[in-house]
């Protein structure tokens, strides 16, 4: 993402103007929607060098790369929309590894025709949620398709974060006996891309979780418990962030329905659509793995922060040659938590 600053004959028109092929061709039309647009927005000294990457000071230590794609539809939502989704979905991918993320790269494909007026609000919208999670965006790249050929925008994200040195988590490390930690509600993201979506009237309405998660993963790690897996139940849900952990670590695991909470308004739509809240998708919880003793100081940590005021203990892992992710349910019984055959709910981050 070339940024220097040239003189244009006019300025672009941001309110009514669309996305044309020659915003994409390298000329003159794409370095004024860079200069304009992207670089005014995520304005910082790297970006601003104008070069097609970015020289990055870093701490010393092991460095935590994770790439993302995102295709929400629609890109508007309640609580948030495809640009800040883009950013806290790549922050929080990084921060899973135990890392504080330092820096963004940023691609798009744009579909010509696109309205100029809804491409800045994205862009806008990302700024501010990298301003806010500290995270610069350094680098991108922006290509532009034909009409019919994309759905208005794609946004690729990357991210760049240092571990903690003496921290190494991962999804193959959980134990027979250690706990498992919710930090909130779900299904709050997909079910309000879905009313959206369906044009759903909710009364209150549904409100997508989207957040970055890094902040609260930083008190996880100051509290001294022993950590073993973060994971963010993002495409698939909760049910299938557990079962990814359970394959990865060799385990089974045994979950209590009644810890897991759902609000009100999610848990009426699901019910009203024939959907289950474990696989609908999350933007701003995370799933944490300790050691059975450290499970209480765990979350009194979580209940600290913000994001995780209604944090709860969910389960346990289980010897299981099967890895089976099992539940007890509010009657009493027990049902498996299996795996979907496709996507509940496609198009969703």
């Amino acid at each position: 993402m070339k940024t220097a600053k040239r003189n244009f004959a006019r300025t672009l028109d941001l309110a009514h103007g669309r996305v044309e092929m020659s915003h994409g061709a390298g000329g003159r039309a794409m370095a004024q929607l860079i200069a304009e647009l992207f670089a005014a927005a995520f304005d910082n000294p790297y970006l601003a060098t104008g070069n097609d990457g970015a020289l990055l000071a870093h701490a010393q230590g092991r460095l935590v790369m994770s790439c993302d794609s995102h295709v929400v539809s629609p890109l508007f939502f309640a609580g948030g929309d495809i640009g800040c989704l883009s950013v806290h979905g790549t922050i929080n991918d990084v921060a899973m590894m135990g890392a504080t993320p330092m820096y963004l790269a940023a691609s798009f494909i744009l579909e010509e025709g696109f309205p100029l007026a809804d491409l800045r609000r994205i862009v806008e919208s990302m700024a501010n949620a990298a301003r806010t999670a500290g995270v610069p965006i350094v680098t991108g790249d922006t290509k532009v398709v034909e009409q019919g050929k994309g759905d208005g925008v794609f946004i690729t994200t990357t991210g760049v974060g240092v571990a903690r040195d003496g921290i190494t988590l991962s999804g193959d490390k959980a134990q027979p006996g250690d706990a498992i930690l919710l930090s909130g509600t779900i299904g709050d993201h997909g079910m309000a891309v879905l009313s959206q979506r369906e044009n759903l009237t909710l009364d209150p309405p549904i409100v997508s979780d989207t957040a970055a998660l890094h902040g609260l993963v930083e008190v996880l790690l100051d509290s001294g418990a022993t950590l073993r897996v973060l994971r963010d139940p993002t495409r698939g849900g909760l049910a299938a962030t557990l079962n990814e952990i359970a394959k990865q670590s060799g385990v089974g695991m045994m979950l209590h329905e009644s810890a897991i909470a759902v609000n009100e308004p999610v848990e009426a739509a699901c019910e009203f659509l024939g959907l289950d809240p474990l696989y609908v998708a999350n933007e701003g919880k995370l799933v944490a793995i300790c050691q059975r003793q450290d499970a209480q100081r765990l979350l009194e940590a979580m209940r600290g922060h913000p994001l995780a005021r209604r944090a709860s203990i969910i389960g346990e892992i289980v010897e299981d040659a099967h890895c089976f992710v099992q539940m007890t349910t509010r009657m009493g019984g027990r049902r498996i938590v299996d795996w979907l055959a496709g996507e509940q709910l496609p198009r969703i981050c």
